[in-house]
């Protein structure tokens, strides 16, 4: 069984363009991320699925020159561009990791990976409810589920997130690995507003060159002793996030939603 971990990644940002490209230490966020991944146990194949746009060549060249399979689609359809992705590397299970989450960490989307076979449902995540950091997010899921999503999609919010057809659906069965909460799931570590790179920027200086190896838990305990850190880009917690799952449309902890602590 081919499992494949697809991460989405442009070039275009409305609120920090080019946010996948800038540095963080010694290389750009993007790898980060990429990097991170490859440490997920389980997984076959890491890819990066990148618009089909000249804008986005450089993210692509990236991503291809440290050595990860791309792949490039529409960008504006992020579901298609999944499906796209899944085919051409074969993939039969699809975890699913956005860019501007340079913190992934590896034993957590691991456990999130084993929830969806040891559970025998038929999507697994870790926010719902959100109680990690923010930007620790992964989902699972079969290829199979993602072509039907593709084909059932309607709306232009489930072919730009990917996977509320999936968390929606009445019929499907889901579990959720549940976060440790007591105010972790406030720090913010993801990549969307100029505050963010100066808070990764700052955290790497601060915790020293193992900052791209560390875990959630040892970055969290680092957060904690350094409560200055996350003054820099407290201003977009997202609180919607935290208060209400539904914000997007997501039905609240369907019927057959599991939670294993």
């Amino acid at each position: 069984m081919t499992v494949a971990v697809i991460v989405q990644a442009r070039n275009g940002s409305s609120r920090l363009p080019g946010k996948v490209l800038e540095p963080i230490g010694d290389k750009p966020a993007l790898l980060w991320c990429l990097d991170r991944c490859e440490q997920i146990s389980g997984v076959d194949h890491v890819v990066c699925a990148v618009p089909d746009n000249r804008a986005d060549d450089e993210v692509a060249e990236l991503a291809a020159d440290a050595g990860y399979f791309v792949t490039r689609g529409p960008e504006d359809d992020v579901l298609g561009r999944y499906v796209k992705a899944a085919k051409e590397i074969g993939a039969k299970t699809i975890m699913r990791i956005t860019s501007d989450c340079p913190l992934i960490d590896p034993d957590i989307a691991a456990k999130v990976l084993d929830l969806l076979f040891s559970s025998g449902v038929d999507y697994s995540c870790n926010n719902l409810p959100p109680k990690f950091p923010h930007g620790l997010d992964c989902e699972a899921f079969s290829a199979d589920l993602l072509f039907a999503a593709n084909e059932q999609a309607k709306t232009a919010y489930e072919w730009e997130h990917v996977t509320p057809w999936i968390r929606n659906h009445p019929s499907l069965s889901r579990v959720n690995l549940l976060g440790p909460g007591g105010g972790l799931e406030q720090m913010r570590w993801t990549l969307d507003q100029p505050q963010d790179l100066e808070f990764f920027r700052a955290l790497n200086d601060a915790f020293g060159e193992q900052t791209c190896n560390a875990s959630a838990s040892e970055l969290a305990a680092f957060c904690l002793r350094r409560p200055d850190l996350g003054q820099i880009n407290q201003q977009h917690i997202d609180h919607a996030r935290l208060q209400d799952i539904n914000r997007a449309g997501l039905q609240s902890a369907p019927s057959r939603l599991l939670e294993v602590a």
